[in-house]
């Protein structure tokens, strides 16, 4: 219908209703505000000039919004299959939650996988399963190089780095008190070390990022002596420096300041009332040497604890400058976090989120792979994060050449997260995600935390009893040449033969082709042989 004939009619519609009600009778007069509300509408409609849509379907028009505002749960409830949600399917988030509750998350009638499907990965099982303890301890990493004399045994499956700030203060006190109750590590994320983190006492890695936030000083740099304070106390297990993180590598972020609460502040370091800035790259080094002496200054700033740092992976020759540069100065890393591209993130542009940083698969590879080639992964552990949710993600990383693995999102869901995807809105509608006070207090800390220690106890579980059926009695045991992917419809290849593995020092002895060009290009004090440096000082 066009707009002037909209128009006419409700106003042809409120001047007969109006006859009706006062010759007829009065009830008639409900109808006339109706029609007089809906003539009100089609008139802004008409003369606003924002919505094309409205201006020419005025009143109908805004269907079409009402619509659009309730697709996602329409989607997400009604249409969507149970293996094909994004960015974690039904099936995913329902053995979470069930596992978070204490539900076994057992299902029944077989897998709705197409196990045909070119991409499908499985583990084969052994004829002779290893049995399994049921009292026994679950495995543990103990993670401290040559230099670190407070080692740390971390456990198989830990929470990610979130900030407070992007999570709420009760998602951040119930996940530190499962943590606490589990037995597992919590990391900080880079929003600073809060009382939040502290309250219930769990075992903290502390990450800092480009913001050096809760160890920087007034003009945004690093100060190491707020650093060896806060390293001290004795709930801080490991120092985590980040250089990149999965869903935004390369990007920095800006915490306007109408979102900068006087908490925020507090745990940050940084004033009321100013836009919050972590920079693209760090202040303190510009080299891949000067990154690894930065982390020795760190190590002993933290008296001997572990410290290591998470990247998403981007050129490989970068990553084999940083190894060089460990070579050269002596000096590794006691671990190494490595983020998928696939990785979640409160906010960051599509672009970043769908076409930059490497996936976890080949980061995950190539980070052992470098390491191995120089003859330091003995010394340097591997964790790694991206879409890590059940006891398969952890083996199959395990396989791939991790040591253990942390999860973010997973956690969240755990914590009662609904993948509503309105972490950046402050409208998270079961407050995981907000500063919201209101929303926030919808979060039970005692039950939610109850449900985080359920759900990683239950998914280490699965792993270890996974890692059984395939004759491994640990994580020590496993292999790539135990995970298998369809590569067509009539060939199956297992990750020892898709992927070159270089042996101990390889890189140093007779770099394989594949590699050498990439080994003699990288330089340990430059992040781009023959151009400008990455990270400008």
């Amino acid at each position: 219908m066009l707009p002037v004939a909209t128009v006419l009619l409700l106003a042809a519609l409120v001047a007969v209703g109006a006859v009706l009600a006062l010759f007829v009778s009065a009830g008639w007069w409900a109808g006339v505000g109706v029609a007089a509300a809906l003539l009100l509408l089609a008139v802004h409609d008409v003369t606003q000039r924002r919505h094309a849509i409205l201006r020419f379907h005025p009143v109908l028009g805004h269907l079409r919004f009402a619509l659009e505002k309730i697709r996602p749960e329409i989607q997400q409830y009604f249409i969507e299959r149970n293996y094909d949600g994004r960015p974690f399917d039904r099936d995913t988030r329902t053995v979470i939650y069930q596992r978070a509750k204490g539900i076994h998350g057992d299902q029944a009638f077989g897998t709705e996988r197409d196990v045909n499907e070119v991409g499908y990965e499985y583990l084969p099982h052994s004829t002779a399963p290893v049995p399994v303890d049921p009292g026994a301890p679950p495995p543990r990493v103990r993670i401290g190089g040559p230099d670190c004399t407070q080692p740390y045994d971390m456990a198989l499956l830990n929470i990610s780095a979130m900030s407070f700030g992007a999570l709420s203060a009760n998602a951040v006190l119930a996940m530190n008190r499962g943590a606490a109750a589990g037995g597992f590590a919590h990391d900080t994320g880079e929003g600073g070390l809060t009382e939040y983190h502290l309250r219930h006492g769990a075992d903290l890695v502390w990450e800092i990022g480009s913001g050096y936030f809760g160890t920087r000083t007034p003009d945004g740099d690093f100060d190491p002596a707020r650093f060896k304070d806060v390293a001290a106390l004795p709930t801080v297990r490991m120092v985590e420096l980040k250089l990149s993180q999965g869903a935004k590598p390369g990007l920095g972020g800006v915490l306007p300041a109408a979102k900068v609460t006087p908490a925020i502040a507090a745990a940050r370091g940084v004033p009321l009332g100013v836009d919050c800035i972590s920079p693209a790259h760090h202040r303190v080094f510009s080299t891949p040497r000067e990154l690894v002496l930065f982390i020795a200054r760190m190590r002993e700033l933290a008296a001997g604890k572990p410290v290591g740092f998470k990247l998403c992976v981007g050129t490989r020759r970068e990553l084999l400058a940083i190894c060089k540069a460990m070579v050269v100065e002596g000096v590794t890393p006691d671990f190494v976090v490595v983020d998928g591209s696939e990785g979640g993130t409160g906010a960051a542009p599509l672009e970043y989120e769908d076409h930059v940083g490497t996936p976890l698969t080949e980061g995950l590879i190539t980070v052992h792979n470098a390491l191995v080639g120089v003859g330091l992964r003995g010394q340097v552990r591997i964790g790694v994060s991206g879409k890590v949710a059940s006891g398969v993600d952890i083996v199959k990383r395990i396989a791939q050449g991790a040591d253990y693995t942390n999860a973010a999102r997973a956690m969240m869901m755990a914590t009662g997260c609904i993948q509503a995807q309105r972490c950046h809105t402050n409208t998270c509608p079961v407050g995981v995600a907000t500063q919201d006070p209101r929303r926030a207090r919808a979060l039970d800390v005692a039950d939610k935390s109850e449900r985080v220690r359920r759900y990683q106890a239950a998914t280490v579980e699965q792993a270890v009893r996974v890692m059984a059926s395939l004759g491994c009695a640990g994580p020590g045991e496993l292999g790539p040449e135990m995970l298998l992917r369809r590569v067509s419809h009539t060939d199956t290849r297992s990750y020892a033969e898709l992927f070159d593995w270089l042996e101990p020092g390889e890189l140093l002895a007779d770099p394989p082709r594949a590699w050498a060009a990439d080994w003699a290009a990288a330089d340990p004090d430059s992040f781009r042989p023959g151009s400008i440096d990455l990270l400008p000082a």
